[in-house]
């Protein structure tokens, strides 16, 4: 049971629970096909490099964007309730699989995810912009710092 004064958190949790389950209705998981495109990119990560296609490049780029929506839904909700600071006790940033298709391994969706995650959170709890903009009442990562966290490098 939540804590009382928490209900715009509760909220927030039913309603990432509901996004996520309409995506997941939603979406066909991988492709057979996606297995047996060549690489395109790389990416260094926990001190190795990795190579994936494009189908995986533009889902972590994904991952990014719609882990900063979400934390900026998130810190929004703990503004409102007056709560301290805190994304890493947030349900969606420990899940992290909210538009996951299985193009990339679910661990490395989960970090892209979660780091987007922290900015959005930093973002919606302070009521300011530092690293996204408010577009038609939606806020999305700016592409630099999307760059700054996802860059892929030609392989």
């Amino acid at each position: 049971m939540r804590s009382r004064g928490r209900l715009q958190r509760l909220r927030f949790d039913q309603e990432y629970l509901e996004r996520s389950r309409q995506f997941r209705d939603r979406t066909v998981f991988a492709p057979s096909f996606y297995f047996y495109t060549a690489p395109r990119y790389r990416f260094f990560r926990g001190g190795r490099y990795f190579v994936i296609n494009n189908f995986a490049a533009d889902n972590l780029r994904q991952a990014v964007e719609l882990g900063y929506q979400e934390g900026f839904r998130a810190g929004q909700a703990d503004r409102a309730d007056r709560a301290g600071f805190g994304y890493s006790d947030q349900l969606a940033f420990s899940d992290a699989t909210y538009g996951y298709a299985g193009y990339v391994d679910l661990a490395d969706y989960q970090y892209y995810f979660r780091q987007g995650f922290i900015k959005g959170y930093d973002d919606g709890y302070y009521g300011r912009y530092r690293y996204g903009v408010l577009s038609n009442g939606v806020a999305s990562i700016v592409g630099a710092i999307l760059n700054q966290i996802f860059n892929p490098l030609p392989y």
